[in-house]
Parts: C-alpha cells; structure tokens; sequence
C-alpha cells in the first residue's frame, strides 16, 4: 500500500493552531491505546510555551499531522530526552523513524533518552531498530477507592493541613528538594514547574496535603506533602480523558529524609486516597520506579497492583 510523501518540520515553538493539532492527535492515541503518549512534563510545555531548549519535530502528510516529536535539550549531563506520538492509522508507514531521524538530527552530541509509555511491542521494535537500549522502567500501579482503607497514622505531633497557595511555594520547594535529592526530575523542580502546575485545571488545592509540626517558637515547619491529582476531570478543554472515567493519582509524596521510617508517607498516601475517594472516584493510580522495591512493597500493602509499564531507552553511541 502506498502513501503520501512525508514532510518533517522542526520548530522551536508552535503557534495556537499547531499546538491543538498536536493534543488532538495525542487524543486520538489515548483513545486508541488506552495510555496518554506524552508525559505531564511534556504536555505542559506544548500548553505553556515550553524552555528555550525544546524543540517540535512534526510529520505531515497531506497536510495533515500523522506523528509529532518533543524533545528537551537542556540537560546538559545526561543528554537530550524525548517522546513521541504517531497516529494509530499510520504505523507502521516508517512516520515514527522520521521522528527519530530527526529526534537524533537535532540531540547535538547524538546522545538521546526515549520515553515509552505503556510498553508496546512496536515502541520497543521502533527502539530496538533505531539502535536504543532500554534503561529505565516505571510501573503504574493502581488500587480500587471502594476497597477498605485504613485510618491515617501520623507520627506523634505532626497533622496535616491543605497546601496554602501564595504563602508554601517556597518552603514546598525546599522539602521536596530534599525529599527528592536522588531524583533530580523530581527534586530539582523550580518556582516556574511548581507556578505551571498550581495553573493547572487539574490542581485541586484540598487535594494538595502537607505535614506539618510546630517549632519551639510557635510557627509551623513543613515535614512531607502528598500531592494528588484527577485525571480526565477537563477532558473537554485538552486535559486528557485518558480514555477511561475519572481517576485519582498519588501524584506526589515526600518525605524529609530524618522522618523516613516514621510512617509518616504511609499516613500521606492514605489521606490522599481518603480525599480521592472523598470526591467520588473508584480507582487511584500511580507512578513508581521498578527498582524502588521499598515504595513498591508500601504500595502493595496497602492494595496496589502493577497495571502498566513506561520504558526509557537510550541510543547506544
């Protein structure tokens, strides 16, 4: 079967029209696959503008967009990181090798990370052509909201309160800092990543849980946070229905590293799921590290179960 010649565009930024063909064609992926093909990180950036170090990679044909690539140039140590999207009806019909083509074209070095989400055979037959090694796996695990919970246990004097906009940017910045200093993806967040998801029509302050205790002097210090989130909610504006009903995440939970062993993240995560239920959802989801065997064996005690799996794969040079 033949098809249209292709066209591969490069852009630094995308105008209005460029940017709801780009989520309209991740939609229709979502649809079809049943998993979102871009990362939160990535869709941010489509929907706000993005770093000087971003780049667009589209694939048309016949006018139309049939594949769209990002990638992020500004990790200087690690190398260029990237993800990928190809409209179901063209796979196959070598669109998503033009977007590696031109994901390696514009790396600078040649060095390149490449997320997969949901770990489909064609994503790792793609990679595994393009000459990319798999590196890194993520589980997304996910419990029901109508089985039992348990009652928060936090350790003695510390209570939790929601996150208070305009006052806990700043100290939030500081605890997940340390909470995620292993983690630069996560710990390394700046005031901007934090302002673009507080933005969000996702970001629901009463789900944004935080620990506090309280100084000698009175004042309140911030030990742990559990950030949750609702997938779907505003899936009419470009928010993402996901192709399923609505669905609680743990978006987010740390610690300090000296209340590590106290149960505190395990009374964080059970009052994010008390809230999530709280709002009518039947399932919460989340995102671990397949390596990570602690958080793994805490989630599954308290009834998660692996569902899906992202890959990153890196280009052997």
């Amino acid at each position: 079967m033949q098809h249209e010649p292709m066209t591969t565009l490069i852009d630094a930024r995308l105008n209005e029209n460029e940017v709801t063909a780009v989520l309209d064609l991740v939609e229709n992926a979502a649809q079809h696959d049943l998993v979102t093909p871009l990362s939160e990180h990535v869709l941010l950036h489509l929907r706000h503008g993005g770093d000087q170090g971003d780049r667009h990679i589209r694939v048309l044909r016949d006018g139309h967009l049939v594949g769209y690539a990002h990638i992020d140039l500004t990790d200087e140590v690690e190398g260029a990181s990237a993800e990928l999207v190809v409209a179901p009806e063209h796979r196959g019909t070598s669109v998503g090798e033009a977007l590696i083509d031109g994901l390696v074209d514009q790396s600078v070095d040649g060095r390149l990370r490449l997320w997969a989400h949901g770990g489909h055979a064609g994503a790792a037959r793609l990679a595994r052509a393009k000459g990319f090694e798999q590196v890194r796996v993520l589980w997304q695990m996910r419990r029901s909201l109508h089985a039992a919970l348990r009652v928060p246990r936090l350790p003695v004097g510390i209570h939790l309160r929601t996150f208070e906009l305009g006052s806990d940017e700043s100290e939030w910045l500081t605890v997940n800092a340390r909470a995620f200093a292993d983690l630069p993806d996560q710990g390394g967040w700046t005031e901007a990543d934090l302002n673009r998801r507080l933005l969000e029509p996702w970001c629901d302050p009463n789900g944004f849980l935080v620990a506090v205790t309280e100084n000698p002097d009175g004042s309140e210090r911030m030990v742990g946070f559990h950030w949750t989130k609702v997938h779907g909610e505003h899936g009419g504006d470009h928010g993402y229905s996901h192709g399923h009903e609505l669905i609680g995440e743990v978006y987010v939970v740390g610690v300090l590293p000296e209340y590590r062993g106290s149960g505190l993240g395990r009374a964080l995560v059970l009052a994010g799921l008390a809230h999530l239920r709280s709002r009518g959802l039947a399932q919460a989801m989340l995102y671990v590290d397949a390596e990570n065997t602690t958080a793994i064996r805490l989630y599954e005690g308290l009834g998660f179960a692996r569902w899906d799996t992202d890959i990153l794969y890196r280009r052997v040079t």
